[in-house]
């Protein structure tokens, strides 16, 4: 024990060989502390950036990541996209068949879209319904595949009632806005971006003939 602190051997002083030992005893207590205490901060921090209910950022942290994202950018010369989703029939299935229903839809499409994107992207729930998704070393053209791709998994999926409830079942549908990042705007800036053109998708959806 003596030995792996880097503290003196035995002196052949009982006293003294008896209070370097509870010395080292107690410098391992305070290195365990440490270590508890460290997992716990990071567990801490961890839980602080995770959404309430969804298994992906929350806005705070998916607005610290895309500002990191952008320095690794810069750095690198690489490209960046971000992609803008708002779910369509949302409020639908909520009035429909209750919130709890609708909580398991939004995690449903967390699962989507975390099974449909690379390990290297990452997803954030900008408010109830929306959700982000930052494209690292992507063209406008790879986040405009992306967002077509998400967009029709979104769309396929349909929500029934639940066991005692009754209703007809809501095809969900998304509604996607892509912006490639122009290597100047602040990670706000992109976030608003990327949200006007999601709307601007929206109002070309709602004006298409189904």
């Amino acid at each position: 024990m003596l030995e792996a602190l880097d503290l003196p051997l035995a002196c052949g002083d009982v006293k003294v060989d008896a209070g370097m030992r509870a010395l080292a005893e107690e410098v391992l207590y305070l290195r365990g502390q440490e270590a508890r205490l460290h997992r716990a901060l990071s567990l801490s921090e961890a839980l602080a950036d995770r959404d309430a209910l969804c298994p992906v950022f929350n806005r705070r942290a998916f607005v610290r990541e895309i500002s990191r994202e952008m320095a690794l950018s810069r750095r690198h010369g690489s490209s960046l996209c971000l992609v803008y989703i708002d779910l369509d029939r949302f409020k639908l299935v909520n009035d429909r068949f209750g919130h709890a229903t609708g909580d398991k839809a939004l995690k449903s499409v967390c699962k989507l879209i975390n099974s449909n994107i690379r390990e290297t992207d990452i997803v954030g729930r900008l408010g109830g319904d929306e959700f982000g998704v930052i494209l690292s070393h992507a063209l406008r053209s790879d986040g405009e595949a992306k967002t077509a791709e998400l967009t029709k998994l979104i769309g396929d999926m349909v929500i029934t009632a639940p066991d005692g409830r009754t209703g007809e079942p809501v095809s969900l549908g998304a509604s996607c806005g892509i912006v490639q990042w122009d290597g100047r705007m602040g990670a706000d800036a992109l976030i608003a971006a990327a949200d006007e053109a999601m709307y601007r998708s929206k109002t070309v959806r709602r004006q298409t003939p189904k």
